[in-house]
């Protein structure tokens, strides 16, 4: 997150404010005031300058130039003058792609009152969504468009919640569902779900769930019957979403939410099962969210394998739940992956497999469709050697 200041002119006044980014991005240096008179060419090319436009015409005008930013980011994309030569260079030339993306359209910018209302014609209400991202401040800000919609829309998946099926149904017949908070990745590929609603369990008493995000895995754990899950997160947003949900589903009896980097502590012992759905992928996180997919230096899954054994009962179980995406992307291989669970005194004792679901994986125009119609997702069964 950043906080910082952002400095323009108006009417031939110096002007500042806070300058707010939950994915760290900087206050932007360059920046003019903009309004309805604005057409979408003058602003691509402002933006494509690094010229941000602070709005202060019609809202929904506003959401109408950011569509017609994007669709001109889209018509001036250019071919590589050269194919990739791999599938990694064809995924780092997709995220630099996504980053440039989101830097122009972050060129749009909107005014908050200190009490997160927007100060524009036709402005939607919007005080709970920035609520529940930012909490409370005391200053008006400024932050990005693009950045808003993406608040108002995490605010809706929290607000609806995700249909799990893997949960089963509630005392009512309905369909259990997982509410989602800002910044906290939603369990929307329900593969890997499965894997664990179907893995034999062993015998146990205690389970832990490393990571847990939403809480989705300690809830699945504890309506299987664990009789007592831990679940762990050292995100403040994950531990409230996770607590929530718990709550929601009537299992804080069984499930108990811990702020730990990876594992409970040392006092609260050994488990027969330790469950863990690191990021897949090797690489930096560009924004809060990306941080459930993207896993710096490998170091959760380093993390999770080099501690597992040590927090196993004997003839316990560590599930790791992992793509092979990173594999057919050239970031990791098979064998660096064996190597680690070598390293970590462990071994195999079974697994179990899946192909994805999600659309992406039949879109043949993605750039990395060659790398996602090979995925597979895996439980590993691992134990102490």
């Amino acid at each position: 997150m950043t906080d910082s200041e952002i400095v323009w002119k108006e009417r031939s006044a110096e002007r500042s404010a806070r300058w707010h980014s939950e994915g760290g991005v900087p206050a932007p240096k360059r920046v003019v005031v903009a309004d309805d008179t604005l057409n979408a060419d003058r602003a691509y090319r402002l933006a494509c300058e690094g010229t941000a436009m602070l709005w202060r015409g019609d809202f929904q005008n506003a959401r109408l130039l950011l569509q017609a930013l994007g669709r001109r980011i889209d018509s001036h994309k250019k071919p590589p003058k050269t194919a990739p030569k791999s599938q990694s260079e064809a995924f780092h030339l997709y995220r630099m792609g996504q980053a440039q993306r989101a830097r122009t359209l972050g060129m749009l910018l909107i005014p908050f009152d200190a009490d997160h209302t927007v100060p524009l014609r036709r402005a939607p209400d919007v005080k709970e969504a920035c609520m529940e991202a930012y909490g409370a401040v005391d200053t008006p800000y400024v932050t990005s468009l693009r950045e808003l919609i993406g608040l108002i829309g995490a605010h809706e998946w929290r607000r609806r919640g995700l249909e799990v099926e893997a949960l089963g149904a509630d005392k009512s017949g309905a369909a259990m569902r997982v509410h989602a908070h800002y910044g906290v990745f939603a369990p929307v590929r329900g593969e890997y779900l499965e894997l664990v609603a179907r893995a034999p369990l062993p015998k146990m008493d205690v389970a832990f769930d490393i990571g847990t995000g939403t809480g989705i895995l300690a809830a699945l754990l504890a309506r299987r019957g664990v009789k007592r899950v831990v679940a762990t997160d050292n995100d403040p947003r994950a531990l409230a979403c996770a607590r929530d949900n718990i709550k929601r589903m009537g299992l804080t009896e069984k499930v108990e939410v811990v702020e730990a980097d990876l594992f409970p502590p040392e006092a609260m012992g050994q488990a027969n099962l330790i469950v863990c759905n690191p990021p897949w992928l090797p690489g930096k996180p560009g924004s809060p969210i990306e941080r459930a997919i993207y896993d710096q230096d490998s170091r959760m899954l380093k993390g999770f394998l080099a501690g597992l054994a040590a927090r196993l009962t004997p003839r316990g179980e560590g599930w790791l739940v992992l793509s092979d995406f990173a594999e057919h992307l050239g970031l990791r291989t098979r064998e660096e992956l064996m190597i680690l669970i070598a390293a970590a005194g462990l071994k195999e004792v079974g697994r179990l497999e899946t192909r994805p679901q999600h659309p992406k994986s039949n879109d043949q125009d993605d750039p990395l469709h060659g790398a996602r119609k090979k995925e597979v997702t895996s439980l590993w069964r691992l134990g102490a050697v």
